[in-house]
């Protein structure tokens, strides 16, 4: 394919992608939306308290909110287990089309204890969350410089502030709730259904004349007999030791244009302008653009080279001759520590496989912001599934490396990766369960990981290893010398440090604008939606490492370096550690953690995966340079 053509087609599929990913359906076909007649009960249920700055959520129900009768849990899948999420009831109960003003949900008297927790959580601006009808609650919040409104995922425990006159900081808390409550009606049905979920959070300090009857107690400062309703925070609730605070909320109704298949668009849209469509589009072109370049001319001189070598007519000549032919007979040398390489290798497959399973899915629709943790746990079920792979290409690699201990390689590749990353988890999931944080993952959850990778990943990469290791073993083009050639003394460029650490450049080059938004969804709350992008800078991924190392090793083997196994395994995998140095700049730009907890929390997140980046990256370089090297000695005469 000329290059101008493939520019054409990759601009296409990028613009196909991009249209495509925001605009298919969050809802899989057959999911059928919850229809309400008017008077139905709606049952509003409350998830983990969250913060941006401490990073660990918290149950509802950790701080003195009014509880129902009985407090029952949702059931959870793996994913949403693991992001820390418990969903419970709550008392907030509405009924459809039927607006209530005043409502006192209950009294309660703050114990010293439950008074600092409460300050604890407005000091690090926590946010409660809620849901109805599975739709997250927002606030919405006027821009007066854009003239439009945009939306924030659940509202603040409370405030900060300061009584006039006085320049003593208090603590007040958000103990009036305003819901609104968005319905949607087609003309050819007779029920609703529910397309939005806003609050307007008001903190005020109630009172009431007469002795206290419940919810059916008359308050002088929220009274719809005497068209007294809650509408500032001028008289507000303030948390001390040992006061009461009542506990209100108002619940309106209102028809809306917007359909229950839209519905999601809301939350989507919360970035606001955060997203830079253009930008990413241009920083992907010219990656695209300069690996078609390199390609061109790699294949040019390749060309040449190949036409050059062959149609040398003695020894004499071919003695004489310099380059990477003169290599050929160490080039396919087993390297040191070859078993390891294999682990590696056979690791990495697995991610890619991974990785590749699950973007499809979520590009075409399947894994929406409307199904909470289902992205995690398909990631986590196709990892476990793609063992089979990293068996089988871990096998293949050893076997031809001569190796003959399949089952010692194989326990590596089952056990070397997971194996560290369960361990670091294993680390930050005891410091966040020393916190008392619900992100703890239960002994329950962590026995199901361990079961998963047990019982199912470690069988399969043994499965995996049996087949691969079954087969012939790979030959490679050219024999090799049982004395290995001495390698001359190299050009300063040519050092091992500097090619890996310049390889890593243009791979991260391709995915630090995305990386910027995987950041912000993951550690500012956001909801990560455009997968068609995120597919697409994988593919520029792919190409990106592949054509770096292919370009470095050519180098390497034309300075007759023949050392080249490890080195095109690290040169795009030193793209990790741009990744790691990156995040340590988003940490320090972007987010206002300021606990340590949190701060190790963060850093042991982003060494995982930019471990994980390594491991991917590392292997999709290799497995370029080892097509290469396989297609270029294949095609000179060797005498």
């Amino acid at each position: 394919m000329r290059a101008p053509a493939m520019l054409r087609w990759a601009a296409a599929l990028a613009v196909l992608l991009a249209v495509a990913a925001p605009a298919s359906g969050f809802y899989l076909p057959g999911v059928a939306p919850n229809d309400f007649a008017k008077g139905d009960l709606l049952q509003v249920k409350v998830n983990k308290l969250t913060s941006t700055k401490t990073q660990l959520p918290y149950t509802y129900y950790s701080l003195p909110f009014c509880k129902p009768d009985t407090i029952v849990d949702s059931a959870e899948n793996l994913g949403e287990v693991l992001r820390g999420d418990r969903i419970e009831n709550s008392p907030y109960v509405f009924q459809m089309r039927e607006p209530k003003m005043c409502q006192i949900v209950c009294k309660q008297t703050i114990k010293e204890k439950e008074a600092k927790e409460l300050k604890e959580k407005i000091e690090d601006e926590y946010r409660v969350n809620m849901i109805l009808d599975n739709l997250p609650l927002v606030v919405p919040i006027a821009r007066q410089d854009r003239d439009a409104v945009v939306y924030q995922g659940g509202y603040h425990v409370g405030a900060k502030g300061q009584y006039t006159g006085s320049k003593d900081e208090k603590y007040f808390i958000h103990n009036h709730l305003s819901f609104t409550v968005k319905y949607h009606k087609d003309d050819d049905l007779e029920h609703y259904r529910i397309v939005g979920f806003e609050v307007h959070p008001y903190s005020v300090k109630h009172q009431f004349d007469d002795k206290w009857n419940g919810a059916d107690t008359r308050l002088s400062t929220c009274d719809p007999h005497a068209s007294k309703f809650v509408t500032n925070s001028d008289s507000p609730q303030e948390v001390e030791a040992d006061k009461e605070i009542v506990f209100t909320y108002d619940v309106h109704f209102e028809d809306s244009e917007i359909k229950w298949a839209s519905r999601w668009d809301t939350y989507l849209l919360m970035t606001d302008d955060q997203i830079h469509w253009f930008s990413i589009v241009n920083s992907l072109m010219i990656v695209l653009f300069l690996s078609g370049m390199v390609a061109m001319i790699m294949l040019r001189t390749l060309y040449r080279d190949i036409s050059r070598y062959n149609q040398l007519e003695t020894q004499e000549e071919a003695q004489e001759e310099t380059g990477w032919k003169l290599v050929h007979g160490d080039v396919f040398r087993p390297p040191t520590n070859s078993d390891l390489l294999c682990v590696y290798v056979g690791t990495g497959v697995q991610f890619f496989g991974m990785l590749l399973v699950t973007m499809i899915f979520a590009v075409l629709g399947f894994l929406s912001p409307s199904n909470r943790g289902g992205l995690m746990t398909a990631m986590l079920l196709v990892w476990v599934l793609m063992g089979l792979l990293a068996g089988y290409s871990s096998s293949r690699l050893y076997k031809m490396f001569k190796g003959s201990e399949w089952k010692k390689i194989t326990l590596q590749t089952a056990f070397l990766f997971p194996g560290i990353a369960f361990i670091i988890f294993f680390i930050l999931n005891a410091l966040i369960w020393g916190e008392k944080s619900s992100g703890a993952v239960p002994f329950t959850t962590m026995f199901a990981l361990v079961l998963l990778w047990f019982g199912i990943s470690v069988p399969l990469v043994f499965v995996g290893s049996y087949l691969g290791f079954k087969k012939p073993a790979m030959e490679p083009p050219v024999k090799t010398n049982k004395i290995p050639r001495q390698i001359p003394e190299q050009a300063w460029y040519m050092n091992p440090l500097f090619t890996i650490l310049i390889g890593g450049i243009l791979p991260f080059g391709a995915v630090f604008i995305e990386l910027f938004f995987i950041l912000t969804s993951i550690w500012l709350h956001q909801f990560y939606y455009i997968f068609g992008f995120l597919f697409l800078v994988f593919v520029i991924l792919i190409i990106t490492c592949a054509e770096i190392t292919i370009v470095l090793c050519y180098f390497q083997l034309c300075s007759e370096d023949y050392m080249w196994w490890w080195r095109s395994y690290l040169t795009s995998g030193s793209s990790a550690l741009y990744l790691f140095l990156y995040a340590a700049f988003y940490f320090f730009t972007k987010l206002q953690i300021t606990k340590l907890v949190s701060g190790i929390l963060y850093f042991g997140y982003m060494l995982l995966a930019s471990y994980a980046f390594f491991v991917l990256t590392g292997t999709i370089g290799f497995c370029a340079c080892f097509w290469f090297t396989r297609l270029i000695y294949s095609s000179v005469k060797i005498d």
